[in-house]
């Protein structure tokens, strides 16, 4: 035990009333709970050290043929024959071009290997590939390997727009469509005019594609993406940034880091080191500002949801599936919480951002946190260890009797009027009283009188499905603040800066839209 933890313990002892310290934290001496001596009022510092494209899109911009990254869901129709490519059986036979309409077997995901070249991934998660005759196109390997069989380059007809490609396959040839569904790769044109009587010749769909942390590192390549990052982590949030979070009303900040973090400044490809600094100097800011950090670990090894905010490679969710990766995870917390345990700005560590169930286990993610919390108390009795709750849990106090067994663990919800379709056709009154009533009982429901757990409403936003005026925006703002104020913990507005200008704490404030000074 360090030595200011065993003189905090036994000033503990010794006194019956509350010993407060001075990043704002509380425990009282008859429960040995934590608890905060004001609510938090907090703001994410997201797409700062782990990016998402869509906060500042603009940090994709000189990636070559930024429309076909990791991750990006390609389906592909053949000109001549009218029909889309599909993976028999979702994957582990042939490949075919017999399907008049497109879904899941008739969507490949790529897998980037440069500007043009890339492996294809199907529906099963097989990888397309060449039989042993040489030309039958097939998807019967689980794993794409280091060789060139795997490797089909993408050329396009528009460096601009695209809307169709043609598919160079490892034998040097063209994959091409013909009749009665088969493809193979025999084709041997070099050079097309992009009509419909070419065989070689497909339209696509973009269906989605993703904007990470993985995908802006592996698109630039580790050299150029240091360069791309060291300048944004650099410019994007600076000091000033956190003065006038101080001067705003807020007293906290919280911070989403990835899981490479850790091995900086040597992380696994493609992710490129820097971010520590970066997140060195936040806390360094937070200390001369007086906020209090929340370190938020929003991207886990293997991705604990398909979103780009995670870092997932390709929509996959590997977290949690085994112990190797769960065991990595708490080895970042416990790198987390030993260097910055002497920060006074020290709140809370925040062991996993948004886990998405079923795919995460209750089981899984229980075991987790428990060791993280764990790992976190092997260096500080005094931060806050926060616990998301699952996206798509059946029930939001799913972790309440599990947490509330854990002095100073805070569960975190997350509220957005936004992305399910029960807010689609919503009017300004109704998304208001939907906050006032609705979302008020559901923060009741997490939130115990005894403090164990304590409640967060980890991110809201004043952005919803309707087009009105500033003075609506101000109204939904006000109300949600009144409401998620009531959280044990506190709140905490998503984000600070965004090019959408409802996403930017900073615009909104700046802008007379929410005031934090009462």
């Amino acid at each position: 035990m360090r030595r200011f933890e065993l003189l905090f313990l036994l000033l503990l002892l010794c006194s019956p009333c509350l010993f407060s310290v001075s990043d704002g934290r509380r425990m009282t001496a008859q429960t040995n709970d934590l608890q905060p001596s004001s609510p938090i009022r907090a703001v994410n510092l997201g797409g700062w050290l782990v990016t998402e494209g869509w906060i500042l899109p603009s940090l994709f911009d000189n990636i070559v043929n930024k429309d076909l990254l990791d991750g990006t869901q390609l389906q592909f129709k053949s000109v001549t024959q009218g029909m889309y490519l599909s993976a028999e059986q979702g994957g582990g036979a042939s490949i075919v071009a017999n399907r008049a309409s497109a879904s899941g077997w008739e969507t490949f995901k790529l897998w980037r290997i440069n500007d043009d070249t890339f492996n294809l991934k199907v529906f099963d998660n097989h990888f397309v590939t060449i039989a042993g005759d040489g030309v039958t196109v097939t998807a019967t390997v689980g794993s794409p390997g280091p060789g060139e069989a795997f490797q089909f380059q993408m050329l396009r007809n528009s460096n601009n727009v695209l809307t169709h490609l043609r598919i160079r396959a490892p034998n040097g040839r063209f994959l091409q469509a013909k009749t009665k569904g088969s493809v193979t790769a025999d084709y041997d044109g070099e050079s097309t005019s992009w009509r419909d009587n070419d065989p070689s010749v497909f339209a696509v769909t973009n269906v989605y594609g993703l904007r990470g942390e993985y995908q802006l590192c592996n698109g630039y390549g580790r050299t150029k993406a240091t360069q791309v990052l060291r300048e944004h982590w650099s410019t994007y949030i600076v000091e000033s940034d956190f003065q006038f979070i101080s001067t705003s009303g807020l007293n906290a900040v919280r911070i989403p880091v990835g899981w490479w973090i850790a091995s900086d400044p040597s992380p696994p490809a493609p992710f490129v080191g820097g971010s520590l600094e970066a997140l060195d100097n936040a806390f360094q800011w937070a200390e001369k500002y007086n906020l209090g950090v929340i370190v938020d670990l929003h991207a886990a090894p293997g991705s604990q949801n398909p979103f780009e905010h995670s870092a997932s490679k390709d929509g996959s969710r590997e977290w949690g599936t085994t112990d190797a990766n769960i065991a990595q995870t708490v080895q970042v917390i416990d790198f987390l919480a030993s260097r910055y345990t002497s920060s006074p700005s020290l709140l809370a560590i925040e062991l996993l951002n948004e886990p998405q169930g079923p795919g995460v286990s209750l089981e899984a993610l229980t075991k987790y946190y428990k060791d993280g919390y764990d790992a976190v108390r092997k260096h500080t009795a005094t931060a806050y260890v926060i616990m998301s709750n699952r996206l798509s849990a059946e029930k939001n106090t799913e972790l309440l009797d599990f947490a509330g067994g854990l002095p100073g663990a805070v569960v975190d919800v997350h509220y957005y009027n936004l992305y399910t379709g029960e807010f689609n056709g919503l009017t300004v009154e109704q998304n208001i009283e939907y906050v006032r009533t609705k979302r008020a009982d559901e923060l009741a429901t997490v939130t115990r009188q005894n403090g164990r757990p304590l409640s967060f409403v980890g991110e809201w936003v004043a952005e919803w499905n309707v087009n009105t005026t500033d003075g609506n925006y101000q109204r939904f703002a006000q109300i949600q603040q009144d409401v998620y104020g009531r959280a044990s913990f506190g709140w905490a507005y998503w984000t600070v800066k965004n090019v959408n200008h409802h996403w930017s704490m900073e615009w909104m404030i700046k802008n007379g839209i929410i005031s934090l000074k009462n």
